[in-house]
């Protein structure tokens, strides 16, 4: 890959017009593109069946959103060694494919901070990875000129940012042991409930449970609720997401984890599509929320340790807003792990 110096100020102008690109093709508006964007919201279904024309426009905008020139100044200007000259780094990125662009916020962070790009990308966002990396180029071709897309194994890189599993997790470690690496695992998001909680919030919540399927590791997935609340009452709430009635993969999951329920005369609280399960656990499967009470005298039992390793998000009143999780800005890293930082140490 070539190198060519790219001041920080470009970087941030060429940023902001992919992100107009973006909103423009999450609303349906524009030319080249913004309608590039769109069209393939609307035809990505069709090689992978979760991201249906509406998250992958969800995405779009969510990320557009954050792409303005205010807050990418905003955020670079507590990197003032970012205008330092330094040697460029190849950085290897292995990118998941859970939720539509959901590496691109380690795209960004790696070229901004004047680094070359070697992105190995799930083959389940492949294509739109493609053309986002695409157009970056074509708005600024030095970017073109230190960016790599592939689905094969990555070699030559001096630093490593890799997400997955906690079982691949491992692997990451060991594999990229003799490197500098951020390695990402397996993380969920809560809600915490107080009971004060208005409709409008509640129908936020919806939300952050069903973007993506609950796919993403800030879709909330576990809910903490005043002791005497009746969880059955949010389903109400929920009703603007039935169509995921209609998504034939989904309803797979939920019908056969119903009838495990069933089966293994578990209780729970039936939605239609949604399994709402009173459990301890962080991680329940597609179809299904867990739920635990907690005492209002001493509160949700989270412990420092539960947050710092295992929470992505939490929301709720004195958190993150309801209808948040999935709006997250240039200066939200996931895992709280500074990646600008880390690509910027020697």
């Amino acid at each position: 890959m070539k190198n060519d110096h790219l001041s920080v100020e470009r970087g941030i102008e060429a940023f902001a017009e992919l992100g107009r690109a973006m909103r423009e093709g999450a609303a349906g508006t524009g030319t080249g593109s913004g309608k590039l964007f769109h069209e393939l919201s609307g035809r990505l279904c069709l090689s992978n069946p979760w991201f249906t024309p509406g998250n992958v426009r969800r995405a779009l905008h969510a990320t557009g959103a954050a792409l303005t020139k205010e807050k990418l100044t905003r955020w670079l200007s507590a990197y003032p060694e970012l205008n330092d000259k330094r040697d460029p780094v190849t950085v290897g990125v292995v990118m998941a494919g859970n939720i539509p662009m959901v590496g691109f916020h380690d795209l960004l962070c790696v070229l901004i901070s004047g680094n070359r790009l070697l992105a190995r990308v799930s083959t389940k966002d492949e294509i739109l990875m493609r053309a986002v990396a695409a157009t970056l180029a074509e708005i600024e071709p030095a970017f073109g000129n230190v960016t790599e897309i592939t689905t094969g194994q990555l070699k030559g890189f001096g630093k490593v940012i890799a997400t997955g599993s906690n079982n691949t997790s491992r692997y990451f470690e060991y594999y990229f042991r003799n490197v500098p690496s951020i390695i990402r695992k397996n993380r969920n998001s809560i809600a915490i409930l107080d009971g004060t909680e208005s409709d409008s919030e509640l129908e936020l919540l919806g939300d952050d449970i069903f973007s993506y399927f609950g796919l993403g590791c800030r879709n909330v997935s576990k809910l903490y609720l005043p002791r005497g609340y009746d969880p059955a009452s949010l389903l109400t709430r929920w009703e603007r997401h039935e169509s995921l009635l209609s998504h034939y993969r989904y309803m797979i999951n939920y019908d056969h984890h119903r009838a495990v329920m069933i089966v293994n005369r578990e209780s729970f609280t039936d939605g239609r599509f949604i399994l709402l399960k009173e459990s301890s656990s962080l991680t329940p499967p597609m179809a299904v929320i867990h739920y635990e009470f907690y005492d209002s005298s001493t509160g949700p039992a989270i412990t420092p340790e539960m947050s710092e390793e295992m929470l992505q998000c939490i929301v709720g009143h004195d958190h993150l807003p309801f209808g948040k999780t999935q709006e997250p800005e240039v200066w939200d890293y996931a895992d709280n792990i500074d990646t600008i930082s880390f690509l910027l140490k020697k």
